[in-house]
Order: structure tokens, then C-alpha cells, then sequence
């Protein structure tokens, strides 16, 4: 005897569940995710990124307690140096335009991922890294002549505030470049795989990332500190 279910024809039985609650026709019977809640969970790369952009938003939020924080003593010199005295925006234009320069050819380093070139993805990533190590050359040379010139850290509460913003994005650059040397020798070794680009996606959002804070840290502490 047959079955309710079996007796009434396929598009009755579509019309029947207009919400799809058994999932018949949203590939979840051949294993395929929409994301839009037809077939199951979303694809991994779309739960890798939004993970990831989870992490870049405490990441915010704790840059944001840093740059409060630099605010509020920014006039607090001690009868030490200032902004306007120690800060060459021409030396931080040069530095902010490395930066600038690596975050577009990582996103070029994207686009050869998506068309599976391994030679203009590796060149890219390689120049990305490049332009990102002068950056660093560029903010430790600076810092080295503060020192020098006796406005370290410890000279005023302005100072301190002043490399600690300033050395974080540094060491969150320092670290983008230990992951960006990584992911080149994982991409050789084991060329185009999912998990792989993964990875490379969430790199790019945080080296796009890491571009967008240092703007904010470029116009909140070094215009702004100079005006003062």
C-alpha cells in the first residue's frame, strides 16, 4: 500500500512545503550549501571570513582604547617635546604610502589566487611583503632617532601613549609579514587547495585592515599631534 507522501506527484509535494522546511530542492541531498538557508550552513570560505571578521572588529575595538587613550594625553609633555616638534610628516607620508602601495598589490596578490596563477601570486605577495618590511624600517628609524634625541617612552605620558599606538599597528605589521612568509611557502608546497585559500583570504583581510587602522592612526596622532 503506498504511502501518502508517495501517492500525491513531485510538484504537489513542492507546493505542499512552500518553505522548503525538508530541504528537497535546496541541494542538501547532494551535499551543496546556498548560504541562504535552502541548502543547510553556509560554504566554509563565507564562515572562515565572517569568523575572521569577528577577530578584526576586537581588534578594532582595542585599537580604539589606544587611540582614546593617546587623546586624552596628547598635551601631557611633562615640559618635554611635542608633537609638532618630533613628528616629520614627510618621512610618515613616505611610510604611509608604503603601506598604501602594499595593500593594493595584496589585493592584486587576490586576484591571481582567483585565476590560479602561482607565479604572479607569489610575485605579488612578495612585493606586498617587501613594501611592508620598508614600512617597518621606515617606523623603527623613526623611533631610533626619538631615542636618540631623548624622547623615549618614558619621558612623558604623551611619549608613552605615542609608541604604544603607534608600536602595536608595528607589531601587528610584523606579524602580517611572519603569516604572509608562511602562506608563500604553504601556496608552493601545496599549490591552490581550499584550505589554503582560506588562509589567503584571511590575510587579505587583515593586511586591508592593518591599512585602514594606520589611516586612522596617520590622521588622529600625527595631523592632528603636529597641529597641536
Amino acid at each position: 500500500m503506498s504511502t501518502a507522501t508517495e501517492a500525491v506527484p513531485h510538484g504537489h509535494r513542492r507546493a505542499a512545503d512552500p518553505y522548503r522546511v525538508g530541504h528537497g530542492h535546496g541541494g542538501g541531498a547532494h551535499g551543496f550549501a546556498t548560504g541562504h538557508g535552502e541548502g543547510g550552513p553556509a560554504s566554509k570560505r563565507v564562515i572562515v571570513g565572517y569568523g575572521f571578521w569577528i577577530f578584526l572588529l576586537t581588534d578594532v575595538v582595542m585599537f580604539s582604547c589606544f587611540f582614546a587613550a593617546h587623546g586624552v594625553l596628547q598635551n601631557e609633555t611633562a615640559g618635554g617635546p611635542s608633537g609638532p616638534e618630533l613628528f616629520n610628516l614627510t618621512h610618515v607620508a613616505i611610510e604611509t604610502g608604503c603601506l598604501l602601495l602594499s595593500s593594493f598589490v595584496c589585493g592584486l596578490s587576490f586576484v591571481a589566487t582567483e585565476a590560479r596563477s602561482m607565479l604572479w601570486t607569489q610575485i605579488f605577495l612578495l612585493v606586498t611583503g617587501l613594501l611592508g618590511a620598508a614600512f617597518l624600517a621606515l617606523e623603527a628609524q623613526e623611533f631610533a632617532g626619538m631615542v636618540a634625541a631623548g624622547a623615549g617612552p618614558q619621558r612623558s605620558a604623551f611619549l608613552s601613549s605615542f609608541f604604544a599606538v603607534v608600536g602595536l599597528h608595528g607589531c601587528h605589521v610584523t606579524a602580517g609579514l611572519l603569516w604572509l612568509g608562511t602562506m608563500m611557502a604553504q601556496l608552493w608546497v601545496k599549490g591552490f587547495r581550499p584550505n589554503v585559500l582560506h588562509r589567503l583570504l584571511c590575510f587579505n583581510l587583515f593586511w586591508h585592515a592593518l591599512d585602514i587602522i594606520w589611516v586612522a592612526l596617520f590622521t588622529i596622532v600625527y595631523l592632528v599631534g603636529a597641529g597641536r
